[in-house]
């Protein structure tokens, strides 16, 4: 990821979207592999991490039922001494009302809120520690369509201000179309595409890609027979090695697994050599 960048991860749910984000955060260890923040480890030898927050999913299941929400947003800075015990009530102020909420709410249990403002509480929480980058976890999906407006606006705010980097996780094509600049595929537990956002809705170029995108609602489509992906893959335990749900999919896939190749500038695909 390039700073400054807005990264959109889509795929079916349970591909492991939200896992690769928690391991891009530190939340868990890698099974393989490293992850590199900068050149360098994302946990530091000495217990540190490096700045990076998450946005969960759920917004309220992720904000503690028994602290008041300045204990929530400030905890953090204040543990980390980011900012000075004396000051912590007017940073987590200054913080609130950066992300549209009344100062005057410190005092409030998460329960008291409405979901578009316990998901601008998470942001605050996150934003608090001073990140460069965030990983937002479907931050928007349980809200209504005004108001997940209004907090993906803010996300852009929040980044031209704070020059902020994003992993938006989401199962929202529109979305991710709005706000990325680069758009990575996963399919079952695996990225299988990597492109440019307009390339890749313009012109998809790996098999479930193109399956995805053909099934997003457009106005202009009139009756249409719903065809499944074929060969669905009964327990993701003990999948072959590549998806085998792609109908175009050659059976020497089958026994290996497909390497990404460059196909175009700036794009990557999952696929075989020809033979």
């Amino acid at each position: 990821m390039n700073e400054g960048e807005v990264v959109g991860l889509v795929g079916e749910s349970g591909c492991g979207k939200s896992t690769l984000g928690r391991v891009g955060c530190g939340l868990y260890a890698p099974s393989d592999g490293a992850v590199r923040y900068r050149g360098q480890p994302v946990e530091t030898a000495d217990g540190a991490r490096r700045p990076i927050q998450m946005i969960f999913q759920d917004p309220f299941a992720s904000l503690n039922p028994r602290m008041r929400v300045g204990e929530i947003v400030g905890e953090a800075p204040r543990v980390h001494g980011l900012v000075a015990s004396g000051e912590v009530e007017d940073y987590v102020a200054r913080l609130l009302q950066r992300v549209g909420l009344d100062a005057g709410f410190v005092r409030r249990y998460p329960h008291q809120f409405s979901g578009g403002q316990r998901a601008r509480v998470g942001i605050a929480r996150a934003l608090a520690v001073k990140p460069e980058l965030l990983i937002c976890d479907e931050a928007v999906a349980a809200l209504d369509v005004s108001i997940q407006a209004q907090v993906l606006n803010l996300f852009l705010d929040l980044r031209d201000e704070f020059g902020l980097t994003y992993l938006f996780i989401s199962h929202d094509l529109g979305v991710v179309r709005h706000l990325s600049n680069r758009v990575v595929v996963m399919y079952l537990g695996r990225v299988v595409e990597i492109a440019a956002t307009e390339e890749l809705f313009a012109a998809p170029n790996h098999p479930y890609t193109q399956a995805l995108l053909a099934e997003v609602p457009r106005i202009d489509r009139r009756r249409r027979t719903f065809v499944p992906i074929k060969g669905e893959i009964r327990r993701r335990s003990h999948r072959p090695p590549a998806a085998t749900s792609i109908r175009a999919a050659r059976m020497r896939c089958r026994a290996a697994h497909p390497r990404r190749l460059c196909c175009a500038k700036s794009r990557r695909a999952a696929s075989l050599p020809a033979t």
